[in-house]
């Protein structure tokens, strides 16, 4: 049979790809829609923490220069004339040498925007820079104002936010305002070169925006609120206008980034989660058995007499046994050479006769005591070392 060639082969399988293939690219085609869906997803870096992270970005595509601060800190903020400083802080928390510096900055030209104390903290107080400014927000609610917009017609402003009532100082003018004269929402009050704006709230300059129920998610208006609803631009738009493309505009949105611990725990769970459970488990192996609590193991004993006995045993069980004899006979016949020397001098039956006169006992148990016993007769062996101890007592 003739070899096959390798182009044939090729060419074969690429027969074969071809007849499978298309079929089932046609099934695919006719089956399958391609189809766009735009998935939201949450803000990341500083948008998470930065409210008016979309203000700033606004301003930069517009072509000015932005700068964004968490707090106010005049000794690293350089203010010149011409710039807009919007101050998100909490406007009672600027201390009294820091509105000495904003009050001189402004007359110099600059535009500085501010908020009343928000509505769920102290509600006695305005602080140094409202009172610098004549504006009582002390003690006042908040409710919505109407602003009218064209294409809605229920559209209402500062829903949120402290009212206030404003009486300017000499030297300063009210400008524009906004509400009734117990309650505004804003006031511009001008002061030498430059303008103050005071706003019940900020909430339509920040980035955060809530779902329009009315239209489609991916549609284009899907967020309302914050900076995504038209009429907040235009409203924002205006509230910056005074200083608007003239200078930098500061910033000062009033938060902190999220800590490290804060970060390991929502961001590095992949991580220290499998840890933990890793650690629980050791943890677990480790520890005792659950159930009936066992008994103390015996103290060690170390008793002169136990150590004694023990080692008398082991000398018994292994064939020792007139080891143990020896031992005792000689501790009596130490006893009788201090008691009896003379006796002790004599040997085998003098000896005997001796002692049994001295202890008066019978010549046969005296000669039993002395004579040693058979290597494996125990009972023997307990007797006579019975007669030796007795004996020596005696003495």
């Amino acid at each position: 049979m003739a070899r096959v060639s390798a182009r044939l082969r090729w060419l074969l399988v690429g027969l074969g790809l071809l007849v499978i293939g298309v079929p089932l690219a046609i099934l695919f085609l006719r089956t399958h829609e391609r189809v766009t869906h735009t998935e939201h997803l949450p803000p990341q870096g500083e948008a998470s923490y930065n409210p008016l992270y979309v203000l700033g970005q606004a301003l930069r595509a517009d072509g000015l220069t932005v700068q964004s601060r968490p707090r106010l800190d005049l000794t690293r903020m350089p203010l010149a004339p011409g710039d807009t400083l919007v101050l998100l802080q909490d406007s009672a928390e600027v201390p009294a040498p820091a509105v000495a510096t904003l009050m001189a900055w402004v007359e110099r030209g600059g535009h500085l925007i501010v908020r009343t104390p928000p509505v769920g903290k102290d509600t006695a107080r305005n602080g140094p820079l409202l009172d610098a400014l004549g504006v009582d927000s002390a003690d006042r609610g908040s409710y919505c104002q109407q602003f009218h917009v064209r294409d809605d017609p229920q559209h209402v402003e500062f829903c949120t936010g402290r009212r206030f009532a404003v009486e300017p100082p000499a030297g300063m003018g009210l400008e524009r305002e906004w509400g009734n004269a117990a309650n505004r929402v804003f006031a511009r009050l001008r002061h030498g070169q430059g303008r103050i704006d005071v706003l019940a709230d900020m909430a339509f300059m920040q980035g955060k925006g809530r779902p329009n129920p009315t239209v489609p998610p991916n549609a284009a208006n899907a967020l309302v609120d914050g900076l995504h609803d038209k009429a907040h631009r235009d409203l924002t738009r205006y509230v910056l206008a005074p200083n608007y493309g003239k200078g930098t505009m500061w910033l000062v949105y009033a938060s902190r980034p999220p800590s490290l611990w804060n970060r390991v725990f929502y961001l590095g769970w992949p991580v220290w989660a499998p840890l933990l459970l890793a650690l629980l488990g050791w943890l677990w192996q480790r520890t005792q058995r659950l159930g009936s609590e066992l008994p103390s193991p015996a103290a060690e004993r170390r008793s002169l007499l136990e150590h004694i006995r023990a080692s008398g045993d082991h000398l018994l069980r292994f064939g020792k046994a007139p080891l143990l004899y020896d031992a005792v006979r000689r501790a009596f016949l130490a006893r009788l050479r201090r008691r009896s020397p003379s006796a002790a001098a004599l040997t085998g039956e003098a000896r005997v006769q001796a002692v049994a006169t001295l202890l008066q006992w019978s010549h046969e148990r005296v000669q039993t005591a002395l004579t040693p016993p058979a290597s494996h007769d125990v009972a023997g062996l307990r007797d006579r070392i019975r007669l030796l101890i007795q004996m020596r007592n005696l003495l």
